[in-house]
């Protein structure tokens, strides 16, 4: 893996084009190209999968996935960092340029056809702090041809996104990315390694999609049920979900007929029975987001 960019050249590049990190865009640029080896690694890529890069910024990650994945769309919302990656990319990557797609665009809005021609199949990616855990979602719901992912993202997130039931950070992300994928931690990463430099340490987290829990009640509805268990996580579920169900007695009733004890906390609950109590959702109780 040659020619990935070290810390003179980040801050080289982003003078040139005029580029200050904002916090508005979660904007931290990796300039350790041993970290950069490490998440390319860590991701397992092999030349049939078409990987997926949310806020490529510079291109420090975007070089070490070309030489590995058969292809790489990169999803930018900045218009200088999108237009000068093509050109950043084919100053140090040679041949590989040709393997590259830029997509100027919001992660949160892009949507399957437009990563269509070839379809990713992993998402690899140094994800915005502000955003991380939408954009996993809304690309895991809109993009079923991803197999699996490995996402850099703020320890704290990283902590969320892989805990199981019972944990004190288990909640609605942890819940939610179940429904997809199986998820694990896959390290820590310290703040030396972005310009510039954040406040927090980050956390990789590697996931593997499989297919949904159920597939005889719709996502939105399971989700609209971990939403309002988790909106008030202190109170038990016949009292969490009344507002959900139309009443604590329809709640109690749901959770019942789902074996699950309405005296119980949203915190100890799996994702299949989040999804067996949407399941048993009285009639007219809504379907969520």
């Amino acid at each position: 893996m040659t020619g990935l960019l070290g810390p003179a050249e980040i801050r080289e590049l982003a003078a040139r084009l005029g580029v200050a990190p904002t916090k508005k865009l979660g904007q931290n640029f990796v300039h350790d190209p041993n970290t950069v080896r490490r998440i390319v690694t860590a991701a397992g890529l092999t030349p049939d999968d078409v990987a997926l890069e949310v806020g490529p910024g510079l291109g420090s990650l975007t070089l070490g996935l070309l030489p590995v994945a058969g292809h790489v769309h990169a999803v930018e919302i900045d218009p200088v960092l999108a237009g000068a990656l093509p050109e950043t990319v084919a100053g140090h990557a040679g041949a590989d340029a040709a393997r590259l797609t830029v997509h100027r665009a919001d992660a949160l809005r892009i949507a399957a056809a437009e990563l269509a021609d070839p379809a990713p199949t992993a998402l690899v990616a140094n994800l915005p702090y502000n955003v991380a855990v939408p954009v996993v979602l809304h690309l895991l719901a809109v993009l079923p041809t991803l197999r699996h992912g490995l996402v850099m993202v703020q320890k704290e997130v990283a902590d969320r996104l892989v805990a199981g039931p019972g944990s004190k950070v288990y909640g609605i992300p942890s819940v939610k990315l179940a429904w997809y994928a199986q998820a694990r931690g896959a390290g820590k990463v310290p703040p030396n390694v972005f310009w510039p430099v954040p406040n927090v340490d980050s956390g990789l987290v590697s996931f593997t999609c499989h297919e949904p829990p159920r597939t005889d009640v719709p996502r939105e509805r399971v989700f609209a049920v971990v939403d309002a268990a988790f909106a008030q996580r202190r109170k038990t579920l016949r009292a969490a979900l009344a507002g959900w169900a139309g009443g604590a007695d329809r709640a109690a009733a749901a959770l019942t007929a789902a074996g699950v004890d309405p005296g119980a906390r949203g915190e100890s609950l799996t994702v299949e029975q989040f999804a067996a109590i949407a399941a048993s959702a009285p009639a007219g109780t809504p379907a969520g987001k």
